[in-house]
Parts: structure tokens; C-alpha cells; sequence
């Protein structure tokens, strides 16, 4: 270990650590993340996923987020949380106000690939639509098919998405394989099917003012 890794400065931190961030994110947007910081070449800061699958369970979310905090965060100048209110109620932006850390803004990752003021102007006519992400896309079964039973009880489809009436392939990147998958999701879900390209909208707005601090 080198001498400046140990010797704490009047910050705290060791020099290692200053200037050094990290992004606490959702493993759903591991791939969108790296992609926007190699982009950037951004190698001051670091990334750490907590379980897509918090997801399945979002009052979780707030006590993940502040376990990952109480972790890391004394070997970093700043920590940024790349989760949205992500059906928390306000429950995470209360525990990141608690624990002085800033987080995304908007209330899904649906809302902020879309970017979150364009979202707000169509959600009210996109009531019925149904959203996937590229991550979305690929993990389709384990998200949603198999949680929600459609595997063994196809019955169910109809009972729980009978009120919509399309499926929107947010898309982040182009990608023909991906874009044929998520047609195949509309079609098993008895949906109409449209794709819009939205890269990674607000998501990279938020890391490229972050990185620039």
C-alpha cells in the first residue's frame, strides 16, 4: 500500500479518494451506466449495483440504498444514487435526504430514459400503455412472465393486462435482436407494438453533472 493511501488529508479523506464518486444504482441500469461513463471516459467514478430485483419488493429499496451508503462512502468524496422514486412512495428520497445524498429525479426509470418533462406531458394519454427497457426486454421472463405466473396460468394475462392496449419498447440502443424480442413480448402479451428510441435520456444528464463536480 503507497504512503498517500493512508495518510488522511483535512477533508478525511485519503488522496486516493478525493475527487473519486460513487454511483449507487440499480443492477436494471448496470449496462446503461457503464455505457454513459465509458462515453465520458469518466474514470473517476465508480459504480456499484444493488439487486434488480429489489424491484419485486421497493420498500427494500430505501434500507439497500442506505446499507450501501453506510458502506462505501468513507472511501469517497460524493455518492450518488441512480434510483428514481422507483414505487417507494417517497420513502427513498426521505432516506437520502437523512443520509445527505442526492438521488435521480422522476418516478421510474421510464420517466427518466424518456426524459422526465416529456414523460409528464404524455403519461396521461399513455395510461394503457405498457413500458419495457432494453433491460426490460432481455430479462422479460424473469421480470415478468414467470413473476406473474403467465408461464403455468396464461389465463392470467388477459385479467391483468386486459386494460392495456400497447406495449413501448423504450429503446436505449439500436439493437435488431432486442427490437424483434420486444415484439415478441407485445405479441405474447396480446398488445400493439411500438418502439421509441430514447437512449438513455436524463439518466446521462444526471451522471455527465455529477461527473463534472
Amino acid at each position: 500500500m503507497r504512503p498517500d493511501d493512508v495518510k488522511l488529508t483535512e477533508t478525511g479523506l485519503a488522496p486516493a479518494h478525493q475527487g473519486r464518486v460513487l454511483l449507487i444504482a440499480c443492477g436494471a441500469l448496470a449496462h446503461e451506466v457503464l455505457a454513459v461513463k465509458r462515453a465520458g471516459g469518466w474514470a473517476h467514478l465508480d459504480l456499484q449495483c444493488l439487486p434488480a430485483n429489489l424491484h419485486l419488493w421497493p420498500d427494500r429499496i430505501p434500507d439497500a440504498v442506505a446499507a450501501a451508503v453506510a458502506e462505501h462512502r468513507a472511501d469517497y468524496e460524493a455518492v450518488f444514487i441512480l434510483y428514481a422514486d422507483c414505487g417507494t412512495g417517497g420513502l427513498l428520497q426521505a432516506k437520502c435526504a437523512e443520509l445527505g445524498v442526492e438521488m435521480l429525479e422522476g418516478p421510474h426509470c421510464y420517466s427518466f430514459f424518456e426524459g422526465n418533462a416529456t414523460f409528464a406531458k404524455i403519461a396521461e394519454d399513455e395510461i394503457t400503455a405498457f413500458y419495457l427497457t432494453d433491460f426490460l426486454v432481455r430479462q422479460f421472463d424473469a421480470f415478468v412472465w414467470r413473476p406473474m405466473g403467465f408461464d403455468k396460468h396464461p389465463e392470467l394475462i388477459r385479467m391483468m393486462f386486459g386494460n392495456y392496449t400497447k406495449l413501448v419498447y423504450q429503446a436505449q440502443t439500436d439493437d435488431p435482436a432486442l427490437d424483434a424480442k420486444a415484439a415478441d413480448c407485445a405479441a405474447r402479451l396480446g398488445l400493439a407494438y411500438e418502439r421509441r428510441f430514447t437512449g438513455y435520456g436524463d439518466l446521462a444528464v444526471a451522471i455527465e453533472q455529477v461527473a463534472a463536480r
